[in-house]
Order: C-alpha cells, then sequence, then structure tokens
C-alpha cells in the first residue's frame, strides 16, 4: 500500500517543457512513474522525447509524451489524476487554479517562493473543490518502487514500511538514506511555507489508516505550532509508533531560518517547545536525524 500515490497514478507536468520539468520529468520516468503528459499552452500538439533507460541505454531508449494545451484538455485524453507543477512563482497561483478547476484530485506544488497571499488564495479553493495540495516549495513525494512525483531522488530505498512526512525536502531524503533497508511505504515533503496544502496531520492520519505502514517517522522544524498540533493528534488518533525529530535546536530568536516559516518568537515555535510537545504524546524525538533513526530502527527491530 501507500498514501496520496501508487502505481496506478496517471500524472501530468504542468510546466514540463521547461529546463525544471524536463529534467525532472526525465527522472520521475526512469523511476517508473507513469507520465501521461505535460501542460503548455504554446506547445500544444507536440510531443517531447525523454529517455527512460539507465546508464549506457539511456540514450537508446525513449518514450514521447503529448503535451497539451490545457489541464482539462490533458486530463479529458489521459485520465490523469496528478499534476505536478514547475512553473515560476507568477504564474503559480493560475496553474494551480487551472488543475483545480480540471478536477484533478492531487496537485503537487514544487515551486519555491510563491507569495503567501495567493497560496492562501488557491489552498482555500482548493478545499472547497476537494482537491489535495501538496507544497508549495516542496520536493513532493513517493512511494518507492510505485510512483515519484517531485524531485525526490529514486534511487536512495526501496518499498518497505515506514511512513516520512517531513517539513524539509533534504531531510527527507537523509531520513529516506538512514532507514533504506527497511524501506518506505511513501515519503511525503509537505513543504516549509507559512501555509501548506496537506499538513504533518492529514499525512499522519492517511498512515494511520495505511495497514502497510508499521512506523511512521515525522520530522518538523523552529516556526509556528504544527507540531504541537500534530502532537495533539497523535496523542487522539494515531495508535502506530511514531519518532521525530526537530530541526532548528542551534536557531537564534527572531531570525528567519531556511524556510519562509521557520521562525522563533519567544519560546513559541522553538525546537525545545515542539520536542516536550511531541515527547509528551509519546514521540521519540532524537537531537539529529541519526539519532531518529536510531530511535526508529529500535522499534523496528
Amino acid at each position: 500500500m501507500a498514501i496520496f500515490l501508487t502505481e496506478a497514478s496517471k500524472v501530468i507536468v504542468q510546466g514540463m517543457t521547461g529546463s525544471e520539468g524536463q529534467k525532472h520529468t526525465t527522472r520521475m520516468l526512469a523511476s517508473g512513474t507513469t507520465v501521461v503528459g505535460g501542460v503548455n499552452p504554446r506547445k500544444a500538439g507536440t510531443s517531447v522525447e525523454f529517455p527512460t533507460g539507465s546508464g549506457a541505454h539511456a540514450a537508446s531508449v525513449s518514450v514521447s509524451v503529448p503535451v497539451f494545451g490545457s489541464v482539462a484538455e490533458a486530463v479529458a485524453q489521459t485520465g490523469a489524476d496528478v499534476s505536478v507543477i514547475f512553473v515560476p512563482p507568477a504564474h503559480t497561483k493560475a496553474a494551480v487554479v487551472e488543475a483545480v478547476d480540471a478536477g484533478v484530485p492531487l496537485v503537487v506544488i514544487i515551486t519555491e517562493g510563491v507569495p503567501v497571499d495567493d497560496t492562501a488564495e488557491f489552498f482555500a479553493y482548493a478545499q472547497d473543490k476537494g482537491v489535495r495540495l501538496i507544497g508549495p516549495n516542496c520536493p513532493g513525494l513517493i512511494s518507492p518502487g510505485k510512483s515519484n512525483v517531485g524531485i525526490i531522488p529514486a534511487d536512495i530505498t526501496g518499498p518497505g514500511k515506514v511512513g516520512l512526512v517531513s517539513k524539509s525536502g533534504t531531510l527527507t531524503y537523509q531520513m529516506m538514506y538512514e532507514l533504506r533497508d527497511f524501506g518506505f511505504s511513501t515519503a511525503i515533503g509537505i513543504g516549509g511555507d507559512p501555509i501548506i496544502g496537506t499538513t504533518h496531520i492529514d499525512a499522519l492520519e492517511a498512515f494511520e489508516a495505511d495497514p502497510d505502514t508499521e512506523l511512521i517517522v515525522l520530522i518538523g522544524e523552529i516556526g509556528g505550532d504544527a507540531e504541537e498540533r500534530a502532537a495533539a493528534y497523535i496523542q487522539e488518533h494515531v495508535t502506530k509508533p511514531v519518532v521525530g525529530y526537530v530541526a532548528g535546536f542551534t536557531a537564534p530568536e527572531g531570525k528567519t531560518m531556511g524556510h519562509a516559516g521557520a521562525i522563533v518568537s519567544g519560546s513559541a515555535g522553538t525546537a525545545q517547545a515542539k520536542k516536550e510537545a511531541l515527547e509528551a504524546a509519546g514521540v521519540k524525538v532524537g537531537k539529529t536525524p541519526s539519532e531518529t533513526a536510531a530511535l526508529a530502527r529500535e522499534l523496528l527491530s
């Protein structure tokens, strides 16, 4: 099993013909993702050739992916149920709204630097329409061996019994590597902006319901109260073991660190406060990513 993304997922790429879109579409195809189309009104009716082999065979095996003029056209012709967005920040809101209007149930927004006002607007719109957003400013999600949508490297780990939800992209990759011998049902990077689509709680709920996820790893960071709210949810609703890590124990007060949402004000939002809230809910929290992985390893063994 997996959450949100399975081997049956049909993916379109908004921004596929741009440099980032092409690079990551190549990676997604190589990792087994079913990419059924791209969207670019100026290049509608064309197609893009992508290598699908690996190593010495990469150039000799290719797949042709069609480009559609709109998301609605792509959905109508391919049955796509996932869209991943690689467009500049100024155009992200329009791209998300277009995907929502086309009825795509899962929209993954990789773009960094999206204005918070825009995110607030398209998030509310997506909620009203029943569409799940992941991101913005996120690495996407991967169900190893099934599908990979976004920029997460697919060769770190294979399928297994760990579910991972993380605010940080690079810490997602590190935790996948640290626990690669156990494997993952799904690893999801939710992004670190002040407003995001899918939250820790959404992922926790899905992992709790997934029969093949035996242990959940939650990675947070300083700023806001998302981790405290996740702790309260875990205490009430999660029966599976959870281990956690909170990035930012050495961050200076009042200074924005990394993600736009990672700012500490007084005692609110500190790594220590989040660690205490999670531990009060029964979560084992490591002081470093490697220590967190060791705690997970003990439970899995």
